[in-house]
């Protein structure tokens, strides 16, 4: 009996030791062929984006004009920004544009691709036919639509000027007076109201149950309180994802600066990316554009950070909790 027990024990280790040699197999065979799907994205990854990023990082600290060898300087690049008065470096100038489209700009697409989108989620006859009007604009190339609105703020034969004139009003100098190009730039944002914020917007409202706005309804509550107390609660991920995507991308304007103003007047649309374009491309300065690429991107992760800290606040997640 003793000797048969022994034996059976033995034999149950060994089938022991045998299973867990094939799981360490499957293992291993199952991370291999998840690391050889992922290899693509990986060795992209590295050569097309962290790779550039960390010799851009390493650019900013030399002096660099493409035709000879990076020179290390420190942080002579940052400091020439930071430090040299205009027209020398306009880095403080061109933040401020930027940060004052930004101020304009994401509101006005926030609240208007949203109502477009409350209104584009209603049940109505051809619904279909006014989503697909309302995107297209998105979907005209920026450097036709550039074109297209240089020709209708025009000072002197343009639609906007024409129609003012038209009900009695003095015409504006839309593009070329400082204290209007600005505005100008949030008005030609309408364009794009029913683009990619909006859908996203619409496929957020589709997400939000039908049964909260039914006993809403029931409780008395009109198209508002239902709005205030249902809707935007249900979709305050949506909203705060459209947020974070809007103030990134109002700090990347450059197509429409570049064509329908090349900056001015008076550096008045010279907004920072158009600044890190004529530093590195136009002056040659590779350095100081790599050092305005950074303070770009140390901006934007600072302002992507504090809106996540925000958001734990006001953004509702299911299950009652904000995070």
């Amino acid at each position: 009996m003793n000797v048969a027990t022994g034996n059976e024990q033995v034999a149950a280790r060994g089938q022991s030791k045998a299973r867990a040699r094939s799981h360490s197999k499957r293992v291993w065979r199952e991370a291999f062929e998840f690391y050889l799907l992922l290899s693509p994205w990986i060795i992209g990854f590295v050569l097309l984006t962290a790779g550039p990023m960390l010799f851009s990082l390493y650019l900013s600290f030399t002096e660099y004009d493409l035709f000879s060898s990076p020179k290390w300087i420190g942080l002579k690049n940052f400091t020439y920004l930071f430090t040299a008065p205009p027209p020398s470096s306009v880095l403080w100038k061109s933040l401020a544009v930027t940060a004052y489209f930004t101020f304009l700009s994401v509101p006005v697409t926030i609240i208007g691709s949203l109502l477009l989108a409350v209104l584009l989620n209603t049940k109505v006859r051809g619904l279909s036919f006014y989503r697909t009007t309302f995107y297209l604009p998105s979907l005209a190339p920026a450097f036709a639509s550039a074109l297209l609105w240089v020709w209708i703020f025009n000072s002197k034969f343009g639609l906007a000027n024409a129609f003012l004139r038209s009900i009695g009003l003095p015409s504006v100098q839309w593009l070329t007076d400082p204290n209007w190009v600005i505005p100008t730039f949030v008005l030609m944002g309408l364009w794009g109201l029913g683009g990619n914020t909006m859908i996203i917007f619409l496929a957020g409202l589709q997400g939000v149950p039908v049964h909260l706005y039914e006993a809403a309804q029931i409780d008395g509550a009109n198209w508002w309180d239902r709005f205030w107390a249902v809707t935007l609660p249900q979709i305050s991920p949506t909203l705060f994802f459209n947020l974070v995507l809007g103030i990134i991308g109002s700090f990347q304007v450059f197509t429409s600066a570049f064509l329908m103003t090349n900056g001015g007047p008076n550096y008045s649309t010279y907004f920072l990316v158009l600044y890190i374009y004529q530093e590195a491309f136009k002056s040659l300065h590779m350095g100081r554009g790599a050092a305005l690429a950074w303070i770009l991107f140390v901006i934007l992760m600072s302002f992507t950070l504090l809106q996540f800290w925000l958001s734990r606040r006001w953004v509702y997640y299911e299950g009652g909790e904000t995070k």
